[in-house]
């Protein structure tokens, strides 16, 4: 995965391979191994070099697009832009008309649905939750509006890039 990093007002380029508990990351040319672990929410556990890295990162703010993230003493303001999905930003800023789909970011489970099709949600609201490298993640509606679809039931495998649920 691909992104850039917005890093206290500067950009830098960011490449994320994720492998079980191991994440190959590079930042500007270097290249990094790291253990990943998410001991609770918000909360990261990173081992580099034989260190472990303790890193808090802010929910992130609806009115915001960049999040606080506090390594140590440090304190960081981080935007992260996905290249692929700049295309519909755009339309995802103006009217909420149309459809919006769920998709996962990469191979997982589906642990547990949190909406049904035909509830009322809001933007922000958690649909789904995916497990995927033993973390949780709950899948957020990107607008207001009616859950049109779940296509997959809890157990089921979903692979990266899978629609979860369409959003109406």
């Amino acid at each position: 995965m691909k992104l850039t990093a917005q890093l206290n007002d500067q950009e830098h380029q960011v490449s994320i391979e994720k492998e079980n508990s191991r994440v190959f990351a590079e930042i500007n040319g270097r290249k990094y191994e790291l253990e990943v672990s998410k001991p609770e929410a918000d909360i990261y556990l990173l081992k580099f070099n034989n260190k472990i890295y303790e890193v808090f990162v802010s929910p992130q703010d609806e009115s915001n697009d960049y999040q606080q993230v506090k390594v140590g003493a440090f304190d960081f303001k981080v935007k992260l832009i996905d290249p692929k999905r700049l295309r519909g930003t755009a339309a995802a800023a103006g009217a909420d008309d149309g459809i919006s789909e769920i998709k996962t970011a990469m191979p997982g489970k589906i642990v547990r649905i949190l909406s049904a099709v035909g509830n009322q949600i809001k933007k922000g609201d958690g649909v789904i939750i995916v497990e995927a490298m033993k973390m949780q993640n709950e899948m957020k509606s990107p607008k207001d509006g009616t859950v049109k679809e779940i296509r997959f039931n809890e157990g089921e495998t979903v692979n990266a890039g899978d629609v979860l649920a369409v959003i109406e």
